[in-house]
């Protein structure tokens, strides 16, 4: 069964660092494109960062370009989103996903999903 797990998430100020986590089970990671999506209180779910299979694909939504880093290590399974200067409109709960197909994914269709972890920033 595919599962994604994400942790990290937390409260910060304005300006903070976090860094969330997903692991994900062998089945799912390899061959996957992994993504980060958030949802806004008030708005649609939008994908945030996404990062291909081979790593040959990074794609970043323009409010986070400079601030936030996806990484994935295959190794282990895991890929991560790395946030600086973090600003309260980052403020969200924020989702892992997997897709083979990274158009699907890009378009917020994945087929799988992780339960999310919630990230707080206060000014």
């Amino acid at each position: 069964q595919v599962k994604l797990v994400e942790s990290g998430g937390g409260s910060v100020q304005d300006g903070g660092s976090l860094r969330l986590s997903c692991a994900a089970s062998a089945a799912t990671f390899t061959g996957y494109t992994m993504g980060w999506f958030r949802q806004i209180t008030g708005k649609e779910r939008e994908r945030v960062a996404s990062i291909s299979a081979l790593n040959d694909n990074i794609w970043y939504t323009d409010s986070v370009k400079g601030r936030f880093t996806i990484l994935r290590d295959n190794a282990k399974n895991i890929v991560y989103l790395k946030m600086d200067n973090l600003k309260p409109e980052d403020t969200g709960m924020y989702y892992c996903a997997a897709d083979r197909d990274r158009n699907r994914l890009a378009i917020g269709y994945a087929l799988h999903w992780g339960q999310g972890t919630q990230v707080t920033v206060s000014s």
